[in-house]
């Protein structure tokens, strides 16, 4: 079974959010410098992991019209990921983050972004062409983070926008990504989130960003919030342990696989969720679209940075 109505034409995919300069700390004190971001890395995951279904996968945001934000478009084609919606922004420049990972592979992020052309994304009637393509697509996918770099008027835009674009039939799936720094307080984005949820068709759901945010204590507790709010498929990442279910089928609990030795878990939610998306786009059920997410992580934990070799991508469990 599909996710998407029409499985005869190609399904697209819109991912919106923000690419940024990404440099990865080496123990020597060098830098290398490539590009990372949430919705990008799941864009680019899920190009890998589609790319011969027929899947057109874009990713929506502004750059500026500097020699990086040209480099990083090229690089997002380079994987297959369109940048045709993609706003210029003439006077900002890309956003930044340096990674620093310990000895266990845990990491600690320094962001510079505060300025950046995707903060304005959906700001001003430069932002109009954007916000009408949404209802072009089959599904968008935004994050937490989606929502949080935006401006006060972008983001009651976007919200709008994909309201319309669901009305006409899109379907939307949030992953909850929750960065403190970016927010106000947690009230702010308990408000935005619950606001968003009840448009959203599936969700990805990281159980301790989802326990800032909430205050959930269980589980059930979360389970039962997401099915008031109307939200028919409900996926709760928790890390190196099982992942958790709610659907139409009921609930269910779906093993990761071990992994031997962590390098770097930066991107391994954002792994997931394009592992789980592929596998669903391609007909698996949502069990076996979990067994492709907790495959793509772990693959993407014995790795530096948010985006592995291609010659590194795994081989994904057959469909049942």
């Amino acid at each position: 079974m599909t996710i998407l109505s029409n499985a005869a034409a190609p399904a697209t995919v819109g991912l919106i959010g923000e690419c940024m300069v990404e440099l990865q700390q080496h123990a020597d004190g060098g830098m290398r410098q490539t590009f990372g971001g949430d919705t990008l890395n799941t864009a680019v995951y899920l190009s890998r992991l589609c790319r011969c279904d027929g899947v057109v996968v874009d990713y929506l945001t502004a750059v500026g019209d500097d020699a990086l934000s040209q480099a990083m478009r090229a690089r997002w084609r380079e994987e297959g990921v369109g940048d045709g919606q993609v706003r210029i922004v003439a006077d900002r420049l890309p956003g930044l983050y340096m990674i620093q990972t310990d000895a266990q592979g845990e990491r600690t992020f320094l962001y510079w972004r505060g300025e950046s052309a995707a903060r304005y994304c959906f700001d001003g009637s430069g932002a109009d062409e954007l916000l009408a393509a949404l209802g072009d697509y089959q599904m968008l996918y935004l994050s937490g983070i989606s929502l949080a770099i935006l401006t006060v008027e972008g983001r009651q835009r976007l919200l709008d926008a994909l309201r319309q674009a669901r009305a006409r039939g899109t379907r939307i799936v949030f992953d909850n990504n929750y960065r403190a720094r970016l927010w106000p307080d947690a009230a702010h984005a308990r408000a935005h989130y619950a606001e968003l949820l009840g448009m959203v068709d599936i969700a990805l759901v990281t159980w301790e960003d989802d326990v800032a945010v909430f205050d959930f204590e269980t589980p059930e507790q979360l389970f039962n919030y997401y099915a008031d709010q109307g939200v028919g498929e409900v996926i709760v990442k928790r890390g190196a342990r099982s992942c958790l279910l709610q659907t139409a089928d009921g609930r269910a609990e779906v093993l990761a696989e071990p992994v031997e030795q962590v390098v770097d878990t930066t991107a391994a939610g954002d792994a997931f969720s394009a592992g789980y998306l592929a596998g669903r786009l391609q007909g698996c059920d949502p069990q076996q679209a979990a067994r492709w997410g907790h495959r793509l992580a772990g693959a993407v934990i014995q790795h530096p940075g948010a985006l592995i070799p291609l010659n590194a991508m795994p081989s994904m469990p057959v469909l049942r």
